[in-house]
C-alpha cells in the first residue's frame, strides 16, 4: 500500500498537513474501493472481502 501510495500520490505539492491528510484519505478511499488488485483476484479488496466472506459462510 505505501509504495503505491508514494507513487500514485502528489504529496509534494501539499502545503499543510491537513492537504495531506485529505489526499491521503481519498487514496485510501480508492485503493480500497475501486483499484483492482492482482494478488486479490483482480478484485478491489472490498470485492475481496466481501467474496471470501461469502465462501466462508457457505464452507
Amino acid at each position: 500500500f505505501f509504495g503505491h501510495l508514494k507513487d500514485e500520490v502528489d504529496y509534494k505539492s501539499c502545503k499543510t498537513i491537513k492537504e495531506l491528510k485529505a489526499k491521503i484519505n481519498h487514496y485510501m478511499v480508492y485503493y480500497n474501493n475501486y483499484r483492482y488488485q492482482w494478488n486479490l483476484k483482480k478484485m478491489t479488496p472490498i470485492q475481496y472481502e466481501a467474496t471470501e466472506k461469502v465462501q466462508f459462510k457457505g464452507s
